[in-house]
This record gives structure tokens, C-alpha cells and sequence, in this order.
């Protein structure tokens, strides 16, 4: 085995996943309600919910502003690498580049995602306030130095939902 794919360990999804990508589903789902990208996050260390967030991202806000970025910059204000090792990530929508960057430098140690960014891209093609980059976060992962546990991509169908309609309606 490459050494670059043993770092990314596939995981397999379990009850307690469906139910928190749900949640996570729900807040991309409430953000879309409320104006916002249709993207939604949660961290659970030790089974509870330390961080939830949906994105802030549009045409006037923080390039940053993503759920992941956000829940991630919570939980890791918190507490430390090694403790965050034992946490889950869970997205509505795989994390991209910037995103999967913030939860390996914060010590994340399991992601669980639904919808896949290669489908996110083909649903958006070259939407200007959601420029994908085709990089999953499996192969930025595998170029890190520690292992990460991901799931995804899971409940797709249902993740979809949120940006069913958004991208072609959409300009900010």
C-alpha cells in the first residue's frame, strides 16, 4: 500500500452517523432558508455536540464564513489536537480544500460527509460565488502526516436536497 493512502482510512457509517449527518443536513438546509449557501456542520467529541454551525458564506460575507471553518474554529479554541483526535466532523457537503485544511490542522481525527464535492461540482459548473476546486478531501488528507478516518460520501440523496435549486437561482 502507498504510504500516502494509509493515512486516509475508510470508515464505515453507523446509526450514530446518520443521525448527526442529519443534523448537519438540517443546518444547510435552515442556512439555505435563511439566505445563505446551503451548507451545514457539526464536531462530536465523546458522542456530544461541541460545535454546529451552517455557512455564512455569500457574495458580502468572509470567504471563510464556511460551516466546517466555523465549527472547526470553535472546537478548536477549545480544546487541543489531541483531544480533537477523538472527534467527527460531520458536513452536509464533503469539506473543501480550505475546510479539510482547518480540520487536519486542528487534530480532527474522523470526517463524515454527504454530498460528494465531485457532485457538488457538477450540480454548480462554474457558478461564480462557488468556484469547486476538484480536490476531494480524501487526497488532501492523504498528503497530511497523521491518519484520518473518513466516511463519504453518505446519505448523498438526502444531502443534495439543500442545493436542489440554489445554484441555478443563486448569485450571491
Amino acid at each position: 500500500m502507498n504510504p500516502a493512502e494509509e493515512r486516509v482510512v475508510e470508515g464505515t457509517p453507523t446509526d450514530v452517523d446518520a443521525l448527526h449527518l442529519r443534523r448537519a443536513i438540517a443546518a444547510a438546509q435552515a442556512s439555505r432558508d435563511a439566505g445563505r449557501h446551503p451548507f451545514g456542520s457539526l464536531i462530536v467529541l465523546d458522542g456530544e455536540v461541541i460545535a454546529e454551525a451552517h455557512s455564512l458564506k455569500s457574495r458580502d460575507a468572509d470567504a471563510t464564513g464556511h460551516s466546517e471553518m466555523r465549527v472547526v474554529r470553535e472546537a478548536s479554541s477549545k480544546h487541543a489536537p489531541p483531544i480533537l483526535a477523538r472527534s467527527t466532523l460531520y458536513a452536509s457537503t464533503e469539506p473543501c480544500a480550505m475546510c479539510a485544511g482547518g480540520s487536519y490542522w486542528a487534530g480532527i481525527g474522523r470526517v463524515v460527509y454527504g454530498f460528494s464535492e465531485a457532485s457538488l461540482r457538477d450540480l454548480t459548473r462554474n457558478h461564480p460565488w462557488n468556484p469547486t476546486l476538484a480536490l476531494p478531501c480524501r487526497e488532501l488528507y492523504a498528503r497530511g502526516q497523521r491518519r484520518i478516518e473518513v466516511v463519504g460520501p453518505f446519505l448523498e440523496n438526502e444531502a443534495a436536497k439543500p442545493h436542489e435549486g440554489f445554484w441555478s437561482n443563486h448569485r450571491g
